[in-house]
């Protein structure tokens, strides 16, 4: 009985790891094609919220996760926005990347266009691929685009601005 037990344990506790590494695949299920971009900026008109562009190659992209997941810490109703510019047969490297970092409640998505200028062009006619991009949309709809690493005080000062102009 002890070993039939054990190995039924055993067996929960794959279930467990197999459950939690799909759940974290389905966060960034969402594939990045034309009209994304509009149809995330659409959900969260009066509302202020950060879309960042990142890939696995970009090393400035993973500081700024870094202070991502502190700031999303320290204030709970961060509405992060996540874009891989890497394409949907890397998700579980890109599952694996995010899961480094406390972003659960960012909404990911993954470029899934082999026209990736096309998508680029989308979200702003201005960028030209530079990672990492940023953009900071206020609740007025306003957005300012930034290329390369972030600063935390300078977000942070975004973020306070941000929630007294709500």
């Amino acid at each position: 009985m002890k070993s039939g037990g054990t190995i039924i344990q055993c067996l929960f506790g794959l279930l467990l790891c197999l459950s939690s590494a799909y759940s974290s695949a389905a966060q960034i299920a969402k594939h990045f094609v034309r009209g994304s971009y509009q149809e995330i900026v659409s959900a969260r008109v009066g509302k202020p919220f950060i879309i960042s562009l990142w890939s696995l190659d970009c090393t400035y992209c993973h500081d700024d996760m870094v202070l991502f997941g502190k700031l999303s810490k320290k204030y709970h109703n961060l509405d992060l926005v996540l874009i891989s510019t890497d394409t949907p047969d890397q998700m579980k490297e890109i599952a694996r990347t995010l899961q480094k970092y406390p972003l659960k409640k960012a909404e990911s998505w993954v470029f899934a266009d082999s026209f990736v200028e096309r998508l680029r062009y989308e979200v702003d006619t201005q960028w030209y691929g530079e990672l990492p991009r940023t953009y900071f949309y206020d609740a007025q709809g306003h957005a300012l685009a930034l290329s390369g690493k972030l600063d935390y005080a300078q977000i942070e000062r975004w973020i306070r601005t941000s929630k007294k102009n709500e």
